[in-house]
């Protein structure tokens, strides 16, 4: 090597004490003077200091202090050496070596390297057990931070409260849609399809991940009420069967009604509370499913259920109920109707021509659900109104229903079922003007064989119910048979024969196994198969249309106004009727300046 060179020689030197056990039990940056890192300008110390008043052209030593990862690996490096740079030439080194340890047995300490602080989480084992939880991992996804109600801010305020290192609010912001206003009835149609808009177009995209499964309450929508009118009607069946006079050779227990009753009021309660949970800390879902033309009408199933228990209640638990409840009770259904008949009658997107589906029944039925159970406790005004009000608009739709206004579209296999849903009004029909007459006169028998010729027309087509998938909303469609059931109970009581007898018996039988049949399913899909509660598409629709991209050739590289003109102007009327196109087509390019 050349004498003329400054040689720097590289020393090895072993730490004088391993690293403590207290670095992987707590952070560095929790005790003092323990992790300190040097300001600009200040001179780290050695076991020899030499005089820092020095000419300028002395040579000084290099050091160079490296720092301790953080990685909760290199906290557990007992190997680590600390490297020191020094000049041959410097003073107070010889060889490589401090003159203070020259001659002595003693090995020199090593120099005191600076570490950078480790963050929280990041000893040894936490990290990894961390980022490797798949529950940590959803909890940090702020992807679904749009539909909560707080917009995550009460996570940011626990996760301050446990220490964590808060994200700044501009992240938040900037992945955070805006959700100050509801969606507009139009994005529904264009973003979606289908029957029941469920399906999304291959053309739109949503605002939550595809590509994982999402929280369990985004996941539950308002057509699980659909199972506790299922199960509700039932408790309603078997209490007719056993009080009815043309169905007492079965000799039908009350307690049948008694069990149903009770295990309907816990239904209800469940599914109540989960959506109200839902409501509480997911209120932007609740409000997309309220806007949705299709998904609005079960917001009228949680009354129906109620309704239902009240109608059901067994005898042994009230014998008369308070005349206020039905107050209490219709009183949502009044602002339901007023909301939504107002929107079919006004036009617009929402009009019934557009959104009209066999869902629309649910938003009926319960105008005689409600006039059935004002009749049975001795109120007359009340229920005639709003069985006045459910006859108008049922008339309505099903004239809409059956020339299929909206699509003209056949309805696919998967939602075949829906069709029970005409069966559901007239039967209940019958059924409140009979209480409302005080017997079962020529009104209620012409409302009961509309619903029984609907009945059978769909019960002899086999094959129209074969090949299609479980669906959740089919619980909805369980209460029309049982409906239908009740009401030619009612019908045999008045005119009593063999026929009306063994038809009561026929139609409480199928209805049973209906309901026994798509419990099995629910709870096959629920705990079995665990797919009852996929992902609700419908809801998680993007607020803005997609960026249709066009390319234009055969311009001129620059463009010219002439050829802009007649851009924007063909744009104007790309939506438009073909009439419409050609004549924006004709317009000169003068005119279209």
């Amino acid at each position: 090597m050349d004498h003329g060179e400054n040689p720097v020689s590289i020393e090895l030197q072993e730490p004088a004490e391993p690293v403590p056990q207290l670095l992987k039990l707590i952070s560095s940056n929790e005790v003092a003077g323990f992790d300190s890192i040097m300001q600009e300008g200040e001179t780290p110390v050695f076991p020899n200091p030499t005089n820092s008043s020095q000419p300028n052209g002395h040579q000084r030593k290099l050091s160079i202090s490296i720092s301790m990862p953080s990685s909760p690996t290199g906290a557990t490096s007992a190997g680590t050496k600390n490297v020191l740079f020094v000049q041959d030439n410097a003073k107070g080194f010889k060889n490589g070596v401090p003159e203070s340890c020259v001659g002595s047995k003693a090995k020199p300490k090593g120099v005191k390297f600076l570490s950078q602080p480790m963050p929280k989480g990041s000893v040894f084992g936490e990290g990894a057990n961390m980022n490797q939880n798949p529950n940590v991992k959803k909890f940090k996804d702020k992807r679904f931070d749009s539909f909560k109600t707080w917009s995550g801010k009460l996570e940011r305020q626990l996760t301050n409260l446990r220490g964590r290192q808060q994200e700044s609010e501009s992240e938040d912001d900037s992945v955070r849609p805006s959700e100050n206003e509801a969606l507009p009835v139009d994005r529904y149609f264009d973003a979606l399809e289908g029957p029941e808009l469920e399906t999304l177009r291959a053309s739109e995209e949503i605002v939550l991940p595809d590509d994982k499964t999402w929280p369990f309450l985004l996941r539950y929508p308002i057509s699980s009420f659909g199972i506790c009118l299922g199960v509700s009607s039932q408790a309603i069946m078997w209490k007719t069967l056993a009080t009815a006079t043309s169905t007492k050779f079965l000799h039908i227990s009350l307690t049948v009604n008694l069990i149903l009753w009770w295990i309907s009021v816990a239904l209800v309660a469940i599914v109540a509370s989960i959506y109200l949970t839902k409501v509480i800390l997911y209120f932007e879902a609740v409000r997309r499913e309220y806007y949705h033309p299709i998904r609005v009408n079960f917001f009228f199933a949680p009354w129906i259920s109620l309704l239902f228990l009240a109608i059901g209640v067994p005898p042994s638990v009230a014998s008369s109920l308070p005349v206020a409840l039905w107050y209490v009770l219709m009183t949502p259904f009044l602002c339901l109707e007023l909301k939504i008949y107002g929107q079919w009658m006004s036009g617009g997107q929402r009009r019934l021509s557009k959104v009209a589906n066999p869902s629309n029944h649910l938003s009926v039925v319960g105008n005689f659900v409600g006039a059935l159970l004002g009749a049975s406790m001795g109120l007359k005004e009340g229920p005639v109104f709003f069985f006045a009000v459910g006859l108008a608009h049922y008339t309505v739709l099903f004239v809409t229903l059956y020339q299929r206004l909206p699509t003209n579209e056949t309805l696919p296999k998967e939602l075949h079922p829906v069709f029970f849903l005409f069966v559901a009004a007239p039967s209940v029909a019958s059924m409140a003007w009979a209480n409302i007459q005080g017997s079962f006169d020529y009104g209620s028998r012409i409302a009961y064989f509309i619903a029984l010729f609907l009945y059978f027309s769909l019960a002899v087509r086999i094959n129209f119910f074969r090949g299609f998938k479980f669906s959740l909303a089919w619980w909805a469609y369980t209460f029309p048979m049982t409906g239908a059931a009740i009401a030619t109970m009612r019908y045999s009581s008045a005119v009593t024969n063999v026929v009306t007898q063994t038809l009561s018996v026929i139609l409480s039988v199928v209805a049973t196994l209906t309901v026994t049949a798509l419990l099995v399913t629910t709870i096959l899909h629920a705990f079995v198969q665990r797919d009852l509660f996929p992902n609700d598409i419908a809801i998680a629709i993007s607020d803005r249309k997609p960026k249709s991209h066009r390319r234009w050739f055969n311009l001129n590289r620059h463009g010219s106004s002439e050829h802009n003109a007649d851009i924007d102007t063909f744009l104007k009327f790309a939506n438009g009727d073909a009439k419409d196109i050609e004549a924006a087509l004709k317009i000169s390019s003068a005119e279209a300046k």
